[in-house]
């Protein structure tokens, strides 16, 4: 699990903006450590932002959190979780892709009653 401890949001804008110009579909496909640093600052803010243990937010290969208030888990698959690609997460935590519009899409997997992040997103605007 990535930890949760709070993010420099001028940390967070910084790596998002190093691959802003792939996500937005006018760059390269951007190096795997500025990809997996984006990633990983952008769920850390999630985890920070709604605090708990009850959604599992996974973003293979690069991390995953634990986040939002309600029962937490402590064995084997949490009831509600949250499973993305890095470039739909991306899409979602700048607000270039809505929470719905990906779920309906497929792009999410989302199950449990407490699975809906659209509340806490975007995450970060630029």
């Amino acid at each position: 699990m990535a930890s949760s401890r709070s993010v420099d949001p001028a940390e967070l804008r910084a790596a998002i903006t190093a691959i802003f110009p792939w996500l937005s579909g006018s760059g390269p496909d951007p190096a795997r450590p500025e990809l997996a640093a984006a990633v990983r600052l952008s769920l850390r803010t999630l985890a920070s932002d709604a605090p708990g243990k009850s959604v599992e937010v996974r973003v293979p290969p690069f991390a995953a959190v634990q986040c939002v208030e309600g029962l937490s888990h402590t064995r084997g698959t949490p009831p509600n979780v949250v499973e993305t690609d890095p470039r739909t997460w991306l899409e979602l935590a700048t607000g270039l892709l809505g929470w719905a519009d990906a779920v309906e899409s497929g792009r999410v997997a989302a199950s449990g009653s407490r699975a809906d992040l659209a509340r806490w997103l975007p995450l970060v605007r630029l």
